[in-house]
């Protein structure tokens, strides 16, 4: 991986996000372990989690994520050259972001992680019966703290993201420096418009989650082939609509022409867009980071660029 860093407020990240939504989930914690110092060895720094992952797993709580990425760190010795992310929310014992559950909620993921602050803590969805004052002024309590570094914002409406904003500006508390949507090439309307506006309005960096549509633009979903495996229901629906078999087909030509690998291509283009920094994207298993860590290494040309522009349009 290219060891360009991006800016995010006062960190310096990785161009590539590691999800670590599966750990603990699909990936046991020694394929977890093994992805993390595959990721870190090729000069990742930027892991991203969130409290809730993974409660909805039957027989777990969350925080399982947590947990793992907790043992790592403290296996591997390396806390101060790894940028945690983890967000709050939706943890099933703190749910919502009210200000002493967020306060509550920040305490118990850095038990679980094992360290004492995090680098970039989100509000993982939006919790409209909480003025944004409130959920501000207890962030900007953990930045004053200690606890926290940056904070971040993920599902949340335009309306709520710019009072946010507004009132960080206003009050001069801490102030979110990324924002964390669902956006790829086969869902843009998730962030184009108005989120991504306000996002270049205020100079927030973009890290988008679902940037390989749950597996579809890794290519290997097809017309009349069987989904298999967790995520594979929600990734084939692609398949049966106009725009996601235009992505495939501009996927299929690019991913040939510059033998390259479709999440290469993907990822590649997400990399590309307005306010992103890094494009988040997870492992099961090491032998599945190499197109990942590869998107660092691949410029699309202004050819492809408008070619996957317009097929996802």
């Amino acid at each position: 991986m290219t060891l360009t860093r991006h800016a995010i407020g006062s960190l310096q990240v990785a161009p590539l996000c590691l999800g670590g939504n599966v750990f603990g989930w699909t990936a046991d914690e020694t394929d977890s372990f093994a992805v993390l110092d595959a990721y870190t060895a090729a000069g990742g720094n930027f892991v991203d989690t969130a409290d809730s992952y993974s409660a909805w797993v039957e027989g777990h709580r969350g925080g399982e994520s947590e947990t793992v990425i907790g043992r790592w760190l403290a296996s591997r010795r390396n806390r101060d050259s790894v940028i945690i992310a983890t967000k709050v929310g939706r943890h099933p014992d703190a749910m919502g972001l009210s200000a002493p559950t967020i306060l509550r909620a920040a305490d118990e993921s850095l038990r679980r992680l094992g360290t004492d602050h995090i680098d970039l803590y989100y509000t993982h969805f939006d919790d409209e019966t909480v003025p944004v004052d409130e959920i501000l002024t207890a962030l900007d309590e953990l930045v004053r703290a200690g606890k926290v570094r940056e904070i971040g914002v993920s599902n949340i409406t335009p309306a709520r993201l710019r009072a946010s904003l507004e009132f960080s500006v206003r009050e001069n508390t801490a102030r979110y420096v990324a924002i964390q949507p669902h956006y790829n090439l086969v869902s843009r309307d998730t962030y184009e418009g108005e989120r991504a506006a306000l996002a270049a309005e205020y100079g927030l960096a973009a890290l988008p989650y679902y940037a390989l549509a749950a597996g579809f633009l890794t290519g290997k979903y097809r017309p009349g082939a069987a989904p298999t495996g967790p995520r594979a229901a929600g990734a084939a629906r692609h398949l049966e609509t106009e725009r996601g078999r235009r992505v495939l087909a501009a996927l299929d030509e690019i991913a040939a022409n510059r033998s390259a690998a479709h999440a290469t291509v993907a990822l590649a283009w997400l990399a590309a867009r307005p306010t992103v920094a890094a494009p988040i994207a997870s492992a099961r298993s090491a032998d599945q980071l190499p197109p990942l860590l590869a998107t660092a290494d691949l410029t699309l040309t202004n050819a492809e660029l408008a070619l996957l522009t317009t097929a996802s349009a």
